[in-house]
């Protein structure tokens, strides 16, 4: 599909308040009634989609981007030489499915062009929309979920956006590797919901870690293609929503944080920020959303391309001997440009055969000082799994 041809699936923004130059909206190239963004260059492009009918059913049929008037006004980074474009607002279909269908050819067209697509809006199950994106791809996509809830649900129960994973899961084919969750509060999970997790080798960095040291989400954010935000696992002093009450999640500038990370990696491509209410919240929680944004850009502005393939003369490999170890041993590399790590997974034996390539993971110095302790560090172990 051409760019032009994706016209289709959006109106343009047509209640537009005067920009004032040198703000981020004078460099944004936005849809209007006159123009749809050629995007002929790689960059970051934002849509907004007010999809909630698998969600909270109050909002179906409403919308207000109010983001934008606060998004527009901003002013860019020092270092910022982004192509950024504003596509307008996604109808939903005459059904979801259609909805996750439109969301999904937009993804996967834009990801071609090595565009990153910025979902805002709707219930946190249009993440199943973007997933698609990279079934057209055919890619082996990891997600992760930043989120109070793990959101796996009952396979038996319909469609939702606190099911979305099981549904995500018995896609065939699946080309999900891996999930990760950060946030998750352990009053929300339940002991199945935690079970099966640890049983598909998929990765929780709970509220309490998070709080503990933030940097411990970073290998997770890293190691992902699609980043999925739910807005409501802030906590409610932070995002005033209205359907949203919790005392406790993150807090505005930890999610911002978390915004900036993924914009540095160099590995995600997709990111959503869902269970934005139409007229309902506070407008901080607007104002919020378009900070997000910013620090999302402000990271993209600054990735470095250090992701170990071809020539590693740029890192510093370090070696472990681990007793009882059934490999020789276990690898780390370490960016000289970013100082950020990575560590070597061995592909499983197959038939009495070792394969010699690798898979690199994404984790920090203390999964180095893990191993230097004799201890074989639960990432190494839970991504060996998954590659058998």
């Amino acid at each position: 599909m051409k760019m032009k041809d994706l016209e289709i699936y959006f109106t343009p923004i047509k209640s537009l308040a005067a920009i004032a130059e040198n703000t981020l909206g004078s460099k944004i190239e936005i849809h209007t009634e006159d123009n749809f963004p050629e995007m002929e260059k790689k960059g970051i492009a934002l849509f907004y989609v007010p999809e909630f009918r698998n969600g909270d059913a109050r909002f179906e049929g409403k919308f207000d981007d109010s983001f934008r008037k606060h998004l527009y006004k901003l002013f860019p980074g020092v270092l910022w030489n982004t192509n950024i474009y504003d596509l307008g607002q996604m109808l939903p279909g005459e059904t979801i499915i259609d909805t996750y269908f439109a969301i999904a050819t937009v993804c996967s067209t834009l990801i071609k062009k090595d565009i990153i697509p910025i979902i805002i809006g709707g219930s946190q199950d249009l993440t199943y929309g973007m997933y698609q994106g990279y079934e057209q791809l055919e890619q082996l996509v990891n997600v992760c979920s930043i989120d109070a809830k793990l959101d796996i649900g009952n396979i038996e129960e319909p469609f939702s956006s606190k099911s979305y994973l099981s549904h995500l899961l018995l896609q065939r084919p699946c080309y999900l590797f891996n999930f990760a969750n950060i946030g998750c509060q352990s009053l929300f999970a339940s002991k199945d919901e935690l079970e099966l997790y640890e049983k598909l080798y998929f990765d929780v960095c709970r509220l309490g870690e998070f709080n503990s040291d933030f940097k411990k989400a970073e290998p997770h954010i890293r190691n992902t293609d699609i980043l999925s935000i739910d807005m409501e696992s802030i906590r409610s002093s932070d995002f005033k929503s209205a359907s949203h009450d919790s005392p406790n999640g993150l807090y505005a500038d930890q999610i911002c944080q978390i915004a900036k990370y993924a914009g540095i990696s160099d590995k995600l491509t997709s990111l959503g920020l869902f269970n934005l209410h139409p007229k309902e919240d506070a407008d901080c929680a607007n104002h919020l959303v378009a900070q997000i944004i910013w620090y999302f850009i402000e990271g993209y502005s600054q990735r470095m391309g250090d992701f170990p393939i071809g020539s590693q003369k740029d890192y510093v490999r370090f070696s472990v001997h681990l007793d009882n170890f059934s490999e020789d041993e276990l690898v780390f590399l370490k960016s000289n440009k970013s100082e950020r790590w990575w560590m070597e997974v061995p592909y499983p034996p197959e038939q009495g055969k070792k394969y010699n390539r690798h898979h690199l993971v994404p984790c920090d110095h203390s999964d180095y000082e893990l191993a230097m302790r004799n201890e074989i560090p639960d990432l190494w172990w839970k991504t060996y799994q998954k590659l058998g």
